[in-house]
């Protein structure tokens, strides 16, 4: 899953290439993850197809795990990938890979793919005014990447929260932008059993989280930015030091990282680092 570094990186790469351009056609290869909201019986590829063309790119904003592209004649793409989506930049005439879902054909004649094997993202059409529509968009709490909270507002959007200090990282009420890999990479930096309830976090370690939530997204943008290139639709993970690495030794202790299957995600932490019993929560 493309997550809020991941596509702060994206965004500055297609930035300058995709605004203000025009997207000359727009073809769906498959079904499912294209939701046109547009117009009465939206919903085929004809009237998607008809609406888009000639629209010119006028911005391209993140929030959180979503991209949105703007068009003119306000209209709008919500980009969400989920787990297995992202996007691809490049010529018209390169080889369209299997798992490609939709490609929208700029004027410039290049290409913004969107790919997705498990189909399980979606790519929102829209009017401007229905933006409150799509849920996964306008609930959201504070940006991870932007201005910290104060510890004194961290906390105190903790306060709603009663389940597990990872899954409510993932959540992204408290702060969007975090998935499964940037969760187990904070509650490793600030050495959280990932199960903990979030109630029973003491105040050394609230102040260790709100640490972390925002050093380790911001940090990981700063690699992504040397690694990434024009090669956005490769996630780079290799430099994470516990997500992935499961029996590798642990960079803080030596220990080997274990990884637990649960609410249908792989979880890696160090048992020495993040100490903590799935019995004891």
């Amino acid at each position: 899953m493309p997550e809020a570094p991941d596509l702060v990186v994206i965004r500055e790469y297609l930035l300058p290439r995709l605004v203000g351009d025009v997207i000359s056609s727009a073809t769906e290869l498959k079904p499912l993850v294209l939701r046109n909201m547009v117009g009465s019986g939206a919903g085929t590829e004809l009237e998607f197809k008809a609406d888009i063309a000639d629209r010119r790119v006028v911005s391209l904003e993140r929030r959180g795990k979503l991209l949105i592209v703007g068009l003119s004649g306000d209209r709008e793409i919500v980009i969400s990938p989920m787990l297995t989506g992202g996007l691809i930049w490049c010529d018209a005439s390169a080889r369209i890979a299997p798992s490609t879902v939709l490609i929208f054909e700029m004027k410039s004649g290049m290409h913004l793919r969107y790919f997705d094997q498990k189909k399980m993202g979606q790519v929102y059409y829209l009017s401007t005014s229905q933006r409150s529509d799509i849920v996964r968009l306008e609930n959201q709490g504070p940006d991870v990447i932007d201005e910290p909270l104060s510890f004194g507002d961290f906390k105190l959007g903790l306060k709603p929260f009663r389940g597990e200090v990872k899954g409510v990282l993932t959540r992204g009420r408290l702060v969007s932008g975090i998935g499964n890999a940037y969760a187990d990479e904070i509650l490793h930096e600030a050495k959280i059993y990932p199960f903990k309830k979030v109630t029973r976090l003491s105040v050394d370690e609230l102040a260790s989280l709100h640490r972390a939530v925002y050093s380790v997204p911001a940090k990981a943008v700063g690699v992504l930015r040397e690694r990434v290139g024009d090669k956005i639709h490769r996630k780079v993970r290799d430099f994470l030091k516990v997500h992935g690495k499961k029996n590798e030794p642990c960079p803080r202790c030596g220990n080997r990282i274990t990884a637990i299957t649960a609410n249908r995600r792989e979880t890696n932490y160090c048992r020495r680092c993040q100490p903590g019993s799935l019995f004891d929560k």
